[in-house]
């Protein structure tokens, strides 16, 4: 939470002669971390991406440890321990899957600075894409939906109550209340 730049490509040899290492605490006990005490001479911060843990799952910026030292070793080159750390969550794959096409824009880059670029396009393009759903919805739909369209997915619970009620239907009424036929 220190660090003023975003890790990238650039950091490989760092990572490679030091390692990386995280500070493993609760997001919500961030603040009781002595960071003053850590020396830490490179800190990084990671670029936009999505947690898939249990936890925190769909939230960006909110990765766990493994999730974080995966993305670190990914977009640094390291793929193998990348891929090693996640295999052993069931979950794994799901971070890979959700954040594939970011991480290899960042490993694209070659410097901070365009990480950096890159993660602000990425999250330009997800408001846009935002906005144009939320525009497209009130397009398709009017300023609201049409509660008297039936709702698909109960399509078979529709034709079930259909075909429950025409059986025993005793009646059929015109809107004057006479009755037009009559069925056992």
């Amino acid at each position: 939470p220190k660090g003023t730049q975003v890790i990238s490509p650039a950091d490989r040899e760092l990572i490679f002669h030091g390692g990386l290492a995280v500070v493993e605490c609760s997001w919500a006990r961030l603040d009781d971390v002595p960071f003053s005490k850590i020396a830490s001479p490179h800190e990084r911060l990671l670029p936009y991406l999505m947690a898939t843990n249990p936890t925190n799952y769909g939230k960006p910026w909110r990765l766990n440890c493994v999730e974080a030292l995966a993305a670190a070793f990914y977009i640094t080159g390291f793929d193998s321990y990348a891929e090693r750390l996640l295999d052993e969550f069931g979950w794994g794959g799901s971070f890979w899957k959700v954040n594939q096409s970011y991480l290899e824009q960042y490993r694209s880059c070659k410097s901070a600075a365009e990480v950096h670029a890159a993660q602000e396009h990425i999250i330009k393009k997800l408001e846009q894409d935002y906005e144009d759903s939320r525009r497209d919805k009130d397009t398709r739909h009017g300023s609201s939906e049409d509660l008297l369209i039936a709702n698909p997915n109960h399509k078979d619970q529709y034709e079930e109550e259909e075909t429950e009620s025409g059986s025993d239907r005793e009646a059929q009424t015109t809107g004057s209340g006479n009755i037009i036929n009559e069925t056992s």
